[in-house]
């Protein structure tokens, strides 16, 4: 490690400055590039429990505060600063959707996710919804972008509402059972595949 961050990141430090950059809004993360001080032992698990030093975050503030400085590059999750960059581990997506409400029906039908720390988005073509299935199960995991290139997964009780929202339409050729909105279809299964 350079001699200019001989300091080693911490979850403090890393909060206090996300609390000075974060005063009006979300922080604009995307035109940071500090340089990288390495990995902190944070984790966000796959229900969107974060932990710090093997310990779940209890208070919602501080959570909220560092979901509000994450990044992605590749397949990897940052936390950043303007003047340093610290690795996290993320099990699957850094969101999870714990609500969603629909308005319309049909083509102009739209969707409305809330995350468990309160980000708000509106599927559509600037937040898509994508369905990725487990090879040798099947089982359905589904996703909604909530901003930047940062996902949320769509909790089982708000996907089983959106299976009741869906419809079947024509995407790519073949016949689909999907969702709508903002004006865009988003596939989940195809038709054929679905049980009678």
């Amino acid at each position: 490690m350079s001699t200019q961050n001989s300091v080693t990141p911490t979850a403090e430090g890393i909060a206090a400055a996300a609390r000075k950059e974060g005063r009006r809004g979300l922080p604009p993360v995307e035109k940071w590039d500090p340089p990288f001080c390495g990995d902190l032992d944070m984790r966000i698990a796959r229900d969107g429990t974060w932990f710090y030093l093997g310990t779940p975050i209890g208070r919602f503030g501080l959570v909220k505060l560092f979901s509000s400085i994450l990044k992605k590059e590749g397949e990897n999750y940052f936390l950043v600063t303007p003047v340093e960059k610290v690795g996290i581990t993320v099990e699957d997506a850094p969101f999870v959707a714990t609500d969603v409400e629909a308005a319309g029906e049909g083509e102009d039908q739209v969707l409305t996710f809330t995350t468990h720390v309160g980000d708000v988005a509106v599927a559509g073509p600037d937040h898509p919804i994508r369905v990725e299935r487990d090879p040798e199960t099947g089982e359905p995991s589904p996703y909604v972008l909530i901003r930047r290139n940062l996902e949320a997964l769509i909790d089982r009780k708000s996907f089983y509402r959106l299976v009741e929202l869906g419809a079947h339409h024509p995407h790519e050729g073949d016949s689909w059972f999907g969702l709508w909105s903002g004006g865009a279809f988003f596939p989940v299964i195809p038709s054929a595949e679905l049980p009678e």
